[in-house]
């Protein structure tokens, strides 16, 4: 998602969103360090990043009020 999406996203629905994903990430690294095979390792990158710009926009809404 890109950070103009997630501003349109109330604070909650924001929260859930990074505790999903930051619970996707960390089965996946998981399945990865435990030799399993993962389907598109390069996603974690992606993952991080998007949890990253969530977490970005979330702080950014707390300051504006």
């Amino acid at each position: 998602m890109k950070a103009s999406e997630l501003r349109e996203l109330g604070a909650d629905e924001l929260e859930q969103r990074i505790r999903e994903k930051a619970k996707e990430l960390a089965d996946m690294r998981l399945k990865h360090k435990s030799g399993a095979v993962v389907e598109k390792p390069v996603r974690m990158r992606g993952m991080r990043r998007e949890i990253a710009r969530m977490k970005t926009v979330q702080t950014q809404q707390r300051r504006a009020k």
